[in-house]
C-alpha cells in the first residue's frame, strides 16, 4: 500500500472525526467574539478605537494556563476528567452566547463587555479540555494530520458567525441571530457525550500542588532555561503578524464599502473552500514534510498572504479582489496554523497535557488579546494600507527563529517517547 493511501485512510478514522467535531466547537465561540460581536457593535455605531479595545475581552485566552492545573487535577466522576470539563463548558457557552444577543449595544456596552469576557473565559476553558483530550487521543504519528483537521474544523466554524449569522442579521433581530448561532455548539456537546475518556499517560497529578508544579518543572528541565525561552518566544512571534492583520478584518471590509451580505456570502464562503483545501493539503503535505519543514514552508505562505490585504486596501471595494485575497489568506494561514498547532502538541508532555498546552496556547493568544487591542489606534494613525505592511514585517521575526527552533533537516524526538 502506498504512503498516500495510508494518509487518506488516517484521515477517515474515528479519531480524525472526533477532531472535526471538537475543532468546530472550539473555534465557534472565538469567531463569535471576533466576527459577530464586531459586526453587531459596528452596525450599532461604535467607532474603530472602541472596537479595537474590545479585543481586551479575550484576556482569558492569554491567562488560561493559570486555572488549567485545576483541569488536570479534578474530574467529574464516571463522566471523566476531559469529558466532564468539555461538557460543562459547552453547555454554559450555549446559554451565554444566546444571552449576549439580548443586550442593547447602545445602552449596555459595559454589560456586553462583561458577558463577552465570560464567553471568552468559558471558551478558553473549553479549549484547555479539548486540546488535552486531543493530545491524549492521537498517537505521535497522527499529530500532524490531527492538527490539520482540527485547525480546518476550527476555521470552518468561523463560517457560522462570519457568514450565516451576518446574512441572517440583515433579515431578523440580533437576539434571534445570537440564539441560532449558539445552537451550533450542540454538535460538539453531543460528541463530548458520546466519546470515551482517553488513555492516561503516566500518573496524573495526585494533588493541586503537583498539578501546578510538575508541568512547569518538566518543561524547564527538558532543555534548560535557554531552550524554554526560545520555545516561548517562537510561540509568541510565529503568528503575530497574521493575528494583527485579521484583528479588525470585518471593520476593514465595511470601511472599504462592502455590504454585510457581501462580507458574509462572498468573502466568508471563499474562505471556507480555501480553508478546506488548505487543511486537506496541509495534512497530507505535513506527513511528507514533517512538522519542522512544514513550519518553514507554510510560514512563508502565511506571511505572504498578509500582503494580500495591503493590495486589497489599495484596490478598494472590488468583489473579485476580495474573494481572491480572502481565499489566499484562508489557505495560507490554514497551512501555517496546522503546522504551528502540531509543533505545540509535539512540545507537550502527555502527562501534563492540559497545563502545558494551555501555557503554550495562552502565549499564542497574547497578540490576539493585548497587541490587537492597539490595532484600532494604529489603523487610525496609519490607514489600512500601511497597517498591513507593518503586519507583514512583524511576521518575519518568528520565521527567523526557525533554524534554532525547527532545523530543516532535523527530526526531533517526539515528547511521548520520553514517557517512562
Amino acid at each position: 500500500m502506498t504512503s498516500s493511501a495510508v494518509s487518506w485512510r488516517q484521515y477517515l478514522n474515528r479519531r480524525m472525526l472526533i477532531c472535526v467535531f471538537l475543532g468546530f466547537s472550539s473555534g465557534l465561540p472565538l469567531f463569535i467574539l471576533l466576527s459577530l460581536l464586531q459586526a453587531w457593535l459596528a452596525k450599532a455605531g461604535l467607532n474603530v478605537k472602541t472596537l479595537g479595545l474590545f479585543a481586551l475581552v479575550m484576556f482569558p485566552y492569554t491567562w488560561k494556563f493559570v486555572w488549567s492545573p485545576l483541569m488536570d487535577r479534578f474530574h467529574f466522576g464516571r463522566i471523566g476528567r476531559r469529558r466532564g470539563w468539555m461538557l460543562s463548558t459547552q453547555l454554559l457557552l450555549v446559554l451565554s452566547i444566546g444571552a449576549l444577543g439580548m443586550l442593547d449595544p447602545l445602552s449596555q456596552v459595559s454589560t456586553i463587555a462583561f458577558m463577552a469576557s465570560v464567553i471568552a473565559f468559558l471558551s478558553a476553558s473549553q479549549d484547555i479540555a479539548i486540546d488535552a483530550y486531543r493530545r491524549e487521543l492521537l498517537p505521535d504519528d497522527e499529530l500532524g494530520l490531527g492538527s490539520a483537521i482540527h485547525v480546518n474544523a476550527y476555521k470552518l466554524s468561523g463560517m457560522i458567525p462570519g457568514a450565516l449569522s451576518l446574512v441572517l442579521a440583515d433579515r431578523m433581530p440580533w437576539a434571534e441571530v445570537f440564539w441560532i448561532t449558539a445552537a451550533f455548539m450542540l454538535p460538539g456537546l453531543l460528541c463530548s457525550l458520546l466519546v470515551k475518556e482517553p488513555k492516561v499517560y503516566g500518573a496524573p497529578p495526585k494533588n493541586l500542588t503537583e498539578a501546578v508544579v510538575l508541568p512547569f518543572r518538566e518543561f524547564i528541565t527538558r532543555g534548560g532555561w535557554s531552550n524554554a525561552l526560545w520555545v516561548l518566544g517562537f510561540i509568541f512571534l510565529y503568528k503575530l503578524g497574521d493575528s494583527m492583520a485579521t484583528a479588525l478584518a470585518t471593520k476593514f471590509y465595511i470601511d472599504l464599502g462592502f455590504s454585510m451580505t457581501e462580507i458574509g456570502v462572498v468573502s466568508k464562503t471563499t474562505s471556507l473552500w480555501a480553508s478546506v483545501a488548505g487543511g486537506i493539503l496541509g495534512g497530507i503535505w505535513m506527513v511528507r514534510l514533517g512538522i519542522n519543514r512544514a513550519l518553514w514552508v507554510f510560514g512563508v505562505v502565511q506571511a505572504v498572504a498578509i500582503l494580500g490585504f495591503a493590495w486589497l486596501a489599495h484596490v478598494g471595494a472590488d468583489t473579485a479582489s476580495l474573494a481572491l485575497v480572502i481565499g489566499f489568506e484562508a489557505f495560507g494561514v490554514g497551512l501555517g496554523t496546522a503546522a504551528f498547532v502540531a509543533y505545540i502538541m509535539r512540545e507537550t508532555d502527555p502527562r501534563y497535557t492540559a497545563t502545558q498546552f494551555a501555557l503554550f496556547t495562552s502565549l499564542m493568544a497574547v497578540p490576539r488579546t493585548f497587541v490587537n487591542s492597539s490595532v484600532g489606534f494604529v489603523v487610525a494613525e496609519t490607514g489600512w494600507l500601511i497597517f498591513f505592511i507593518i503586519c507583514f514585517v512583524l511576521a518575519l521575526p518568528g520565521m527567523l527563529m526557525l533554524p534554532r527552533i525547527a532545523p530543516w533537516n532535523e527530526r526531533p524526538v517526539e515528547s511521548q517517547s520520553k514517557i517512562v
